[in-house]
């Protein structure tokens, strides 16, 4: 399943970077702040390599338990800080699992269903929103944005007379990726800086429209800002409540909030999350950042668990009507780099064929500190992989451990 990571798309993104989705990764940014670096190093990789046939994936399909012997190999293969992961069966079991460190100066435990930044998720319970207000009739998905934000998008080939919601929800709409000119700043001394939704549009109508409207894909962390004040303006509420009350509190995720304005720490237990500042460099504590750059393109909290239930409860028709739910599940092709073979992306939805038949549904996303890939199928079966870096050692570092996700939906 595609994604991204927040501010690049991960798998998702296509020509150009953006906060999180499922991703791969970013390219290397100028070092940041040299005060936070860690002098701890990760531990030496593994001294006895597996064979060949007897990849973590492999054992991840055998059992439960398998699942968690293969994190822990990934973690230590990849010299990767930590792990977590969630599975959901179809009986409602959850089993979770942790491998690595959870804080490198203290040498504390990774928390099981510890707390994170989940990135560009966010945009999937964005999107709900969204098609919550469609199905209410307060929103028409092939309307002009400028229907409900009038004037706010113009600029070189950006007219919002012309792009739609639809549009939007899908990457389709052309509008430059503000996160391109950002991020240098939020993984670095810019990391404390508080963002209006209005700044980050600012940044994106300052470039030339990307293509015309429809006439091609490209993943935009602007779109879901766009989205993200159509639903103020449409409901005459803060976003962040709306999110709360419309699919939080709805379906009990008690583990996942919109952090409030300035609110830089994760509230219950977490992980720390790292970087990579530059190839060579050690391990830089990231945990704290001000995440108002990601708004309602990336800026959730949340655990492996919650995920899991959140897209559960969402595929199997808790929070939005078989109209809406279909539309969301109406996909394009994704093009460009960093996406599992065969990807495709609804609305705020990406879907990706899974080695055992079928497909997996969900996001991912990527954000300073932390790496999310959750999956879930139609059936009812949910995981979810996070890793506290998301400037990996190496470039192909989270390879391995997104694959876990099809292992644990495809195994026994």
């Amino acid at each position: 399943m595609t994604y991204r990571p927040f501010p690049r798309p991960l798998r998702t993104a296509v020509r150009g970077p953006a906060p999180s989705g499922r991703r791969r990764g970013a390219a290397t940014v100028a070092a940041a702040s040299a005060a936070l670096a860690l002098a701890a190093v990760l531990p030496p990789a593994s001294a006895s390599a597996s064979p060949a046939d007897a990849t973590p994936a492999a054992e991840a399909r055998r059992s439960p338990e398998g699942l968690r012997k293969a994190l822990e190999r990934v973690v230590a293969e990849e010299r990767l800080p930590g792990a977590l992961a969630s599975t959901l069966d179809r009986e409602g079991r959850t089993r979770t699992h942790t491998a690595g460190t959870g804080d490198l100066r203290t040498g504390a435990k990774v928390p099981a269903d510890g707390q994170v930044r989940v990135g560009s998720n966010t945009k999937t319970f964005t999107a709900t929103v969204v098609l919550q207000l469609v199905g209410e009739g307060r929103v028409e998905l092939d309307a002009p944005v400028d229907r409900y934000l009038p004037d706010l998008l113009r600029g070189d080939g950006i007219d919002g007379r012309v792009i739609t919601v639809r549009q939007l929800l899908q990457h389709t709409s052309g509008l430059p990726n503000y996160t391109d000119q950002l991020v240098e700043a939020v993984f670095g001394k810019g990391r404390h800086t508080y963002y209006q939704p209005r700044d980050l549009i600012d940044l994106a109508l300052a470039r030339k429209a990307r293509f015309a409207p429809g006439t091609d894909w490209e993943y935009s962390n602007t779109n879901y800002v766009v989205a993200g004040l159509l639903v103020e303006k449409v409901t005459g509420r803060p976003f962040a409540e709306q999110v709360r009350r419309r699919v939080i509190d709805r379906i009990g995720l008690r583990h996942t909030y919109f952090p409030a304005v300035g609110e830089e720490h994760l509230r219950e237990a977490h992980p720390r999350g790292y970087q990579v500042p530059e190839p060579g460099a050690p391990l830089e504590d990231i945990t704290e950042v001000d995440p108002s750059w990601g708004w309602s393109a990336g800026q959730l909290v949340s655990t492996p668990g919650d995920l899991n239930r959140f897209f559960s409860a969402l595929l199997g028709g808790r929070l939005l009507e078989p109209a809406q739910l279909a539309q969301m599940r109406t996909t394009v092709e994704v093009d460009g780099p960093g996406w599992l073979p065969g990807t495709r992306y609804g609305l705020g939805l990406t879907s990706a064929p899974l080695s055992c038949g079928g497909l997996q549904w969900g996001h991912g996303g990527n954000i300073p500190g932390y790496h999310s890939f959750p999956g879930a199928t139609d059936d009812g079966r949910a995981a979810t992989v996070v890793v506290t870096v998301n400037r990996p050692p190496a470039p192909d570092s989270f390879d391995r451990a997104d694959a876990l996700i099809d292992a644990a939906l495809c195994g026994r």
